[in-house]
């Protein structure tokens, strides 16, 4: 069966390249419209930039990108109209930022975040709850931001990072972590990108055969760049690099504290490339060569 998405509303632009706009120049269409990936002869539940699919609002449709907040930008052949669909209907006149791929720095459901009475699971978490930083400290959870990702768009390098238990030595994580693969670990003093720690063994993408149609994954706001601990590990919180408007629930952050804050990146250096580590890092988590040489042709 070929993967679908759906989605509350679209934007129709017209005749005008939205790749070449810096905001959302119109409305949505409060219209549920939804996505299947049956034209490209694979059903494998991927669409590229380029790849036909069908969509139930008119026909001859092809992606040409994915906006930050990661809903698709479509091309309607033909009339050569552009389409951005979303299940945000308030984005007018809001930034508007386009590429082929989407980044978003979460945790995916069921993991457990430490706290002073145990470990729930980050999406039965709320606002004002405390959690434990990793030398202890009480901090309060000031929001927590959810993002519905679909597995249509999720291109190779969007594909969630699964590390497994013990991978990153001292037996942690204590179960099986899945982030995504800009989510910082913290590891000897640095902070590095769950991408750049692949080794493709112990620590891997999940394959998009696992993955459902579609996944919310979540992340932990707290008042300053903190280090918490996820399934036992050391993981950051958020850091707003690219801004909260890419989370389902952004207007309630807006309702809370009326607009978004710059968050002071906690002092320690950012490792986002595997040919960046040092090589006592590589040398812990048996990340070869071939793996390295990957990382620096990608």
């Amino acid at each position: 069966m070929a993967t679908t998405a759906t989605y509350t509303h679209y934007y129709s632009f017209g005749g005008t390249d939205p790749r070449g706009l810096s905001t959302y120049t119109i409305g949505a269409n409060d219209v549920s419209t939804t996505l299947e990936d049956n034209q490209d002869g694979s059903d494998n539940g991927v669409i590229a930039p380029g790849d036909a699919f069908s969509w139930t609002a008119t026909g001859n449709t092809s992606l040409i990108g994915v906006t930050d907040a990661g809903y698709p930008v479509l091309f309607e052949s033909g009339p050569n109209y552009y389409y951005i669909l979303s299940n945000n209907g308030n984005l007018f006149a809001t930034p508007l930022s386009i590429s082929e791929t989407s980044y978003t720095m979460c945790f995916a459901a069921g993991t457990l975040i430490t706290t002073g009475g145990g470990t729930p699971t980050v999406e039965t978490l709320k606002i004002g709850d405390e959690i434990l930083d990793q030398n202890g400290r009480a901090v309060p959870i000031k929001w927590i931001g959810r993002q519905t990702l679909n597995k249509l768009f999720a291109s190779e390098r969007m594909r969630p990072v699964r590390i497994r238990t013990g991978a990153l030595g001292d037996g942690l994580p204590h179960s099986d972590l899945t982030v995504t693969a800009d989510h910082g670990m913290i590891l000897d003093g640095l902070v590095v990108n769950a991408s750049a720690l692949v080794n493709g063994s112990t620590i891997d993408f999940v394959p998009l055969a696992e993955l459902p149609d579609s996944f919310t994954v979540f992340h932990i706001e707290t008042e300053t760049h903190d280090v918490i601990l996820a399934n036992g590990a050391p993981s950051e919180t958020f850091i707003d690099y690219r801004g909260r408007r890419a989370f389902d629930n952004f207007d309630e952050y807006l309702d809370l504290y009326g607009a978004e804050r710059i968050i002071p990146e906690m002092h320690r250096p950012r490792i986002s490339s595997a040919r960046l580590l040092p090589q006592s890092i590589c040398d812990k988590l048996q990340i070869s060569a071939p793996l390295l040489n990957l990382a620096k042709s990608a």
